[in-house]
């Protein structure tokens, strides 16, 4: 498990000196990544204004779907993977593996879709056609079962009481060992979770409508444009 994180990391490093070498590819996979948080505030804006929902929601929004610069937060995972065991509980572990593979493709697709877009800013027919210019539809399936089992997986950790209180406990340890943003990124997940009180319906609206979005799309069903931010 520690070999395949590190090899997701490796990819998300490269995927990130790729565009750092080319400024106007740096540019093209920030407006991406822009459009992307848009269309997400736009698709759960229900959620984002719900009580129940809305802290869970704004975590999706910022820590897996935002245009955030994890550089921090690779490079502690990077550092600690080969004394991880030691530190988090194999639970944990696993989250550790889905959310850097989660990223590793996130990183490529993005990359992959700035390199075709030739139309700015983006509007809901140039989304659609770098979508289906890129196609790669396993990983984009890939991507989201990794979304849903990383929620999956916070909404197990809330209610396993001895879990949060290590966690909890962790906190001098994990800044002590330079893992502070990975320690609030768990902690910060699972307060939202908890928040909810059951997080099934949540995750089953997600899964739905992300479903439904990606198979209208990649119909080119020009009917998807409409659940799309212009």
């Amino acid at each position: 498990m520690k070999a395949e994180i590190l090899r997701w990391l490796e990819r998300v490093d490269l995927a990130r000196r790729q565009r750092e070498a080319d400024p106007e590819l740096q540019r093209k996979a920030h407006e991406v990544k822009r459009y992307q948080q848009r269309r997400f505030e736009w698709t759960y804006r229900d959620l984002l204004a719900s009580p129940r929902y809305r802290e869970a929601a704004g975590f999706f929004l910022v820590d897996l779907y935002g245009p955030v610069d994890f550089r921090q937060r690779d490079e502690e995972f990077a550092r600690i993977v080969p004394k991880i065991a030691a530190l988090f509980p194999a639970e944990i572990i696993s989250t550790v593996l889905d959310l850097a593979h989660l990223h590793a493709l996130s990183e490529e697709l993005d990359s992959a879709m700035a390199t075709q877009l030739t139309h700015e800013p983006i509007g809901p027919a140039e989304y659609m056609r770098i979508w289906l210019e890129v196609g790669r539809r396993q990983d984009r399936e890939a991507q989201l079962a990794m979304v849903m089992e990383i929620g999956k997986a916070l909404d197990r950790y809330t209610r396993r009481a001895w879990l949060v209180k290590v966690l909890q406990l962790m906190r001098g340890p994990a800044r002590a060992a330079g893992l502070s943003s990975l320690q609030h990124f768990l902690e910060r997940g699972m307060t939202s979770f908890r928040s909810m009180r059951g997080a099934d319906e949540f995750l089953a609206i997600i899964d739905s409508r992300e479903s439904e979005l990606m198979r209208a799309i990649f119909a080119g069903d020009p009917t998807a444009q409409s659940e799309l931010p212009t």
